[in-house]
Formats: C-alpha cells, sequence, structure tokens
C-alpha cells in the first residue's frame, strides 16, 4: 500500500492506493496551513493511522517542483514551500521513503500511466483550473526541462503590450474557473463558483453564456495550435472539472477547424481528447511517479 497525498490551494486529498492505483481510502482536509512546518504536521496526522501498511508516499503539489531532490521552488498557492524540501521533511517524520512532483505534470503522469496517453509516444496534457497546467510528453516520457519548467503553460502571453511592457498571460484567459466566474456574473447567479448551473446554460445555447464560453473556446484553441506547431504531439488531452462536460472537446475541435479554415496556411492538426481521469488525475500521477523513482 501507498500513501497519496494531492495539495491543493482549498483542500489536500489523500488516499490509501495498491500497486494498481485502486483507491482504498479516499479523503481530504481544508488547506489551512501558514508555514512548512505545519503543512508537514497535517499530513503526518493523517499518515499516522496506517502508517504500518504503508511502503512510501507519493506527493503532488503546486509550484515548480525538483522532483530527483524533493525540493518545491515558489509554491503556487503555497508561497510558504519555497526552497522547501518537502520529502525530507515527510520522511523524517514517517519513515517511509517519500517522492513528490508538481500537480499538473502528476496529471499528465496519470494519462502516460494508465489513461489517454499510455500508448503514444507524444502528448501534451492541458489540465483547466484556476490556470492551464500542462504536462509534456515525449518517446514515453514525461520532460521536465532544464529549469524544471517544461509544459509551464500557465506563463506564455496571449497578448503583449509593446509599451507597458506587459501581457495577459494564458495562464487566466484559459483559466476554467475565470471563464465560470464571468459567466455566472453575466447572468447574475448567486453563486460565482457554479459550474453545473454555467454549463448548463452553455447547453441550452443562452446566448450571453455561450458568446462567452465560444471566446474562451476560440483563445485555448488558438494556443492548442501554438502548442502543436512546437512540440507536434499525437494527442493534446484537456483534463481539469470541466473536461466532464463533452462541449468543452467538441467544441476546441469544431474551433480549430474554423480556425484553420480563415487561415488557410495552417497546416498543424492537432488531435483534441478528454483525458481520462479528472479529480483524481494528481492522485494516480504522484503514485506512478513514486513507482519510475524507485523502478
Amino acid at each position: 500500500m501507498y500513501f497519496v497525498y494531492d495539495i491543493g490551494g482549498t483542500f489536500i486529498k489523500f488516499a490509501l492506493m495498491e500497486n494498481n492505483g485502486a483507491i482504498k481510502m479516499k479523503d481530504k482536509f481544508p488547506t489551512t496551513a501558514k508555514s512548512a512546518d505545519e503543512l508537514v504536521a497535517q499530513m503526518v496526522e493523517k499518515f499516522k493511522p496506517f502508517q504500518q501498511k504503508v511502503k512510501g508516499i507519493a506527493v503532488s503539489c503546486p509550484g515548480v517542483v525538483d522532483s530527483e531532490k524533493g525540493v518545491i521552488y515558489h509554491g503556487g498557492s503555497l508561497l510558504f514551500m519555497h526552497e522547501k524540501n518537502l520529502a525530507e521533511m515527510l520522511a523524517r517524520e514517517c519513515h517511509v521513503p517519500v517522492v513528490i512532483q508538481n500537480d499538473a505534470k502528476s496529471a499528465a503522469l496519470a494519462e502516460l500511466w494508465l489513461g489517454v496517453a499510455k500508448d503514444v509516444q507524444s502528448a501534451a496534457i492541458l489540465t483547466l483550473g484556476s490556470g492551464v497546467g500542462g504536462g509534456i510528453i515525449i518517446d514515453g516520457k514525461l520532460q521536465s526541462g532544464f529549469h524544471l519548467m517544461a509544459g509551464e503553460v500557465s506563463y506564455m502571453e496571449t497578448t503583449f503590450d509593446t509599451q507597458k511592457l506587459r501581457g495577459n498571460f494564458f495562464g487566466r484567459t484559459g483559466s476554467a474557473v475565470e471563464l465560470i466566474k464571468r459567466i455566472a456574473t453575466e447572468k447574475n447567479l448567486i453563486n460565482k463558483k457554479d459550474g453545473e448551473h454555467v454549463f448548463e446554460l452553455i447547453n441550452q445555447g443562452d446566448e450571453v453564456a455561450s458568446q462567452i464560453f465560444d471566446d474562451y473556446i476560440f483563445g485555448l484553441a488558438s494556443q492548442i495550435l501554438n502548442i502543436q506547431y512546437l512540440i507536434d504531439p499525437e494527442i493534446v488531452a484537456i483534463g481539469g472539472g470541466i473536461s466532464a462536460q463533452p462541449i468543452v472537446v467538441e467544441r476546441l475541435n469544431s474551433a480549430v477547424q474554423a480556425i484553420k479554415s480563415a487561415n488557410p496556411f495552417h497546416a498543424a492538426q492537432p488531435k483534441i481528447v478528454t483525458c481520462r481521469f479528472q479529480n483524481d488525475a494528481n492522485l494516480y500521477g504522484a503514485l506512478y511517479n513514486f513507482f519510475l523513482q524507485f523502478n
């Protein structure tokens, strides 16, 4: 058995998992820690009741992650984790091997292990959430990059103001959270995070919701074309909570064709598919990362 954590900005999921990925137990607790020591203490508390069954710990977390050393840089929404060796801190308390990996790369590893990228040599995995997470697979292997930032597509700029030297980042323009918030605001929904209601409006063809959604989709499609030209993957797989909505990938594929029709010089033909894993992707990917590091 292995103990697996998925550290998010709102909740920290944890699960007891078998070698084949079967989840035997899963739960979560709010992300309330204000320091690395407090975070580790909370994680250890959840681990202790199962420690006699556990061979190792796998962690998915935000930030730029040196998976081989176990060090987190920047920490995403958990800035206090900058330059902290979370693997060492947990191993010291739990007395089992610990490995960590970036959350978006964990999602990509889940697809590489048991998902839509299992039988391909190259893929770009895009997870649509509060930002846009990315994982790049080349020759059947996840790419980290020289600075550990391969696949950090949130930092790509969609437009750039040459006077102010500032741009709009893909992490914001491609944010599913921002999409839902914008439609909810325009439609005067009480809950600005009500994705289910928002997609009901989109699927029903509501004029306002559909226009905002189409703008979002075309922006996303243009970046997918850029990624296709850059690494030419066999598939581009869309993950994150909204990927459960079939209309997302359907519209993305039609948007790519519309862009190509309006711009005949386009030669790229991305194959856009839906990720197999959604909310549990980071758990599966973190576990697979453990197996990769320990053969």
